[in-house]
């Protein structure tokens, strides 16, 4: 077959199956623990994927990416770790285990094979000997053992509290997991309960997580830490008390402008929280019981909405402002959330716009206390936060803002009413589940000893072997309808005591699942001290940026306990992150209902891994979307062809080991700066320009052979070879087939990265463009140190400009030496 026969018939499809063979035998990913290992060490790990079914299109981006990373550290003669596992627990086969009258793992495991082998048909560059899945009980033995260390440094804690109940799914949701109103997993309206729940102190380390983002600048996208800064919500104010009418101790309450309590001119409960009942007056409880159960019909996005009509009930009593002593009366309302602070705020409704819709909606007094030239608030219906000078305020007035909060705050703790404080928008990490597929939580409660943790040596706590209706949703969890897994023996006083019967959020196992593929098949806890200290912190992280406050903000809750727990010896677990953007259809995210679903193995068979893998790196960059309606895989086959017959031709005419020095000079030079500038594309995640450097390289090499040197020419073997490594990051498959073709023994994943050699990199010439009023007439090669007055004169010279310009006269010329004119005719 000739080279142009090798090009034309050239199907990236046909060599799959050979080299994934080959592949398998020759072991090449797997990653090295020896501590002795003279080579750098690279953790690279892509988000571990959920056993939902086959893989989808976002995959086939996202790990196109990791792989890409991955690839590239081992030719450059890195120890690269490069895992797969599975988020294994959760939901989605828990139904499908009722639908289908199974066990979970029937359905979870044989997913988790399917999405195996289309790994390795996706050649993803995976060490499968760390292979790993959160529903395997030797790894939930762990999660249950990191639970027990939180609990025991009081970082696990049980309490009552509100919750996101989901009437489909019957569980809790976590603040995260509720979007608009709606259960993120199923869309029902979500609604609040109150139940006992396990929770993890996550706001006792509320700081460092917002300190140590220092650190990620730059190496994590800004996007991602502002969205982690805007969630954990730092705030900086004051703490004050409010003295109440028949009750004892006072209600304290945080604000973060206390230099307006002299406009504070009633007091706000949220309407279903317990101070509320406490506080309300006899006469007042079936007007509150009634309105109760109106709030209770809302979700928290709408109580907050500012767009809706302000309702609330009086509670029949007053509170006590603590700075001038006035009777501000107290009222329920909805707009004010039971699990914010104490569930209690002052009201200032001239500076606050939702007190102030409240107090007009109720005809309370409205005081300006902050003078910022506009209008009475009282008068316009327009609140007047932000800066200004104190009035009407006492010993604040004529003082700014800040040194109004500064008194403010020295007045209230000289009287004992207050001090300064921060609060966050953090909540703690609500952790149970009302769910059968998950870890079960390692605590049993018995009637003398209370709440008893399992000792070590009994974890894992197994789940029982429930299946099909025996897991339908009943308002508790299936765990407790399993009478004989629940009764069970104290382990401190071996008495009768039972089991806790909800399982832990799927975010637990994922917060350290990292840390075990350093060490996965280690006994003798979650992981092995000193191969995490070898591999770890993760160096490149890479995933979708649906995860930048949940996994990625309990990841590093994690990690820094494990450093408090001296395990760890960082405290951040992803040095880089890299989220790459969606796939979607025609400006759309795909989905069933709207039909425009694209199915990942069709697109396989059509066209190709390569071909795939390559449209997915070339289409944009990483964090951008990409449409596929607009994608052409075939003109990624046909580029893959012409690669495969510059293979062909240099094979042909030279032999490996020819010595590239008396080569075509032009040629090296541009092979060696498509080297250099891959190089730092491919460090700066830039892959879609370094797949066009390489479109380039290829038809500077075409040039050469077919009307230069031709393909003997050793420069033109420099080139193809250097190609092929580099696409290799890409399209293995094709680049595989290519080394061989070249002579090589496989496999161009053990081969070297090319260097770049300096004397090459320097430019003697330029490609200059030469436009006329802004369009491209005319392209000249010219002196890198070419001065403005020879390029302008050049320029004018040139044949095709005078064309274009037609007779008419010249009024300007712009020179951006040495690559740009511009001629703009008079």
């Amino acid at each position: 077959m000739t080279a142009a026969e090798t090009a034309d018939r050239f199907d990236p499809r046909a060599i799959q199956d050979k080299w994934q063979q080959r592949w398998a035998a020759m072991d090449i990913f797997t990653a090295s623990d020896d501590p002795d290992d003279p080579r750098p060490r690279t953790y690279l790990l892509d988000m571990f994927p959920y056993p939902s079914g086959d893989l989808h299109m976002g995959h086939a981006e996202a790990y196109a990416l990791g792989d890409a990373m991955a690839r590239y550290y081992t030719l450059r003669g890195h120890n690269v770790l490069h895992p797969i596992g599975w988020d294994a627990f959760g939901l989605p086969a828990e139904n499908a285990a009722i639908r289908n009258n199974t066990h979970p793992a029937d359905w979870t495991l044989k997913n988790i094979e399917v999405q195996a082998e289309s790994f390795r048909q996706y050649a993803v560059s995976f060490d499968w000997s760390r292979r790993l899945a959160t529903c395997d009980p030797d790894y939930y033995r762990w999660t249950q053992w990191l639970f027990l260390r939180f609990y025991e440094r009081g970082l696990a804690y049980r309490a009552d509290g509100y919750v996101n109940w989901c009437p489909v799914d019957q569980t809790v949701l976590a603040n995260e997991q509720v979007i608009a109103g709606k259960c993120e997993r199923c869309g029902s309206e979500v609604i609040r309960r109150v139940l006992t729940q396990w929770y993890f102190k996550i706001t006792e380390y509320a700081d460092r997580l917002l300190a140590d983002m220092a650190a990620l600048d730059g190496k994590w996208p800004d996007r991602v830490l502002l969205m982690q800064r805007n969630w954990i919500g730092r705030s900086e104010g004051a703490e004050v008390a409010f003295p109440i009418e028949g009750r004892g101790e006072p209600v304290t309450v945080f604000t973060t402008r206390p230099d307006t309590l002299y406009g504070a001119t009633f007091f706000v409960v949220a309407a279903d929280s317990p101070l509320a009942d406490e506080l309300c007056a006899p006469e007042q409880r079936p007007a509150l019981a009634e309105y109760i159960a109106q709030v209770r019909k809302l979700t928290d996005i709408e109580r907050q909405s500012a767009d809706r009509e302000k309702t609330g009930v009086f509670l029949g009593v007053h509170a006590i402002n603590p700075v001038n002593g006035e009777l501000i009366p107290v009222w329920a309302a909805d707009y004010v959330l039971p699990d914010y602070g104490t569930g209690a705020i002052m009201a200032v409704p001239a500076h606050d716009q939702r007190d102030l819709d409240f107090a007009r909606a109720f005809g309370l007094q409205v005081r300006v206390v902050l003078d910022t030239g506009l209008a009475d608030p009282a008068v316009s219906g327009v609140a007047t936060p932000g800066e200004g000078t104190l009035v009407n305020s006492g010993p604040l007035d004529g003082l700014s803002k800040q040194a109004a909060i500064d008194r403010i705050i020295e007045i209230l703790a000289e009287r004992g009413l207050g001090r300064g404080a921060v609060n966050y928008r953090l909540r703690d990490w609500l952790l149970s589940r009302q769910r059968f597929w998950g870890a079960p939580i390692p605590i049993v409660y018995c009637d003398g000893c209370g709440e008893v943790p399992v000792p070590d040596e009994q974890l894992p706590v197994l789940l029982p072997d429930l299946r099909g209706q025996e897991l339908a949703p009943k308002g508790v969890s299936p765990l407790a309808a399993a009478t004989d897994w629940v009764a069970t023996e104290c382990p401190k006083c071996g008495g009768p005591a039972k089991r806790d019967t909800d399982t832990m959020d799927t975010f637990v196992d994922s917060s350290w699942y990292f840390l075990r593929y350093c060490s996965p098949a280690f006994e003798y806890g979650p992981f092995e001290v000193e191969a995490v200290r070898r591999w770890s912190p993760v160096n490149l992280y890479v995933g979708g940026v649906e995860h930048a406050i949940l996994h990625l903000l309990y990841s590093r809750f994690f990690v820094k306990v494990l450093h408090d727990m001296r395990m760890l010896d960082f405290t951040e677990p992803f040095t880089a992150l890299v989220n790459q953007g969606q796939v979607i259809n025609q400006g759309k995210a795909m989905s069933k209902s709207l039909g425009n679903g694209v199915d990942l193995g069709e697109q396989l068979a059509a066209h190709g891994v390569d071909a795939i893998r390559l449209t997915m790196i070339f289409a944009s960059p990483p964090e951008d979307d990409i449409d596929w309606a607009d994608m052409k895989p075939d003109a990624l086959v046909r580029f893959l062809g012409r690669v495969a017959r510059v293979a062909a031709d240099v094979a042909a005419a030279s032999a490996v080991g020819s010595d590239p020095a008396a080569g075509d000079v032009d040629l090296r030079k541009v092979t060696h700066r498509t080297v250099d500038e891959v190089t730092r594309l491919v460090e700066t995640t830039r892959l879609n320009v370094a797949v066009a450097r390489l479109m380039e390289l290829v038809s500077a090499a075409r040039r050469t052979i077919d009307s230069g040197s031709g393909a003997g020419d050793p420069a033109v073997r420099e080139a193809a070879e250097a190609l092929v490594i580099m696409l290799s990051l890409f399209a293995p498959y094709t680049a595989e087939e290519c080394w061989e073709i070249l002579g090589h023994e496989p496999s161009v994943a053990r081969a070297s990265w090319p260097s770049a050699d300096p004397a090459l990199l320097v430019q003697d010439t330029v490609t200059c463009v030469v436009q006329v009023d802004g369009k491209v007439r005319d392209r000249l090669e010219v002196p890198v140190a070419i001065d403005e007055d020879d390029l302008r004169s050049l320029a004018l010279a040139s044949e095709a400009a005078g064309r274009a310009l037609a007779g008419r006269g010249v009024r300007t010329v712009i020179v951006r030496a040495p690559k740009l004119v511009n001629i703009v005719s008079a």
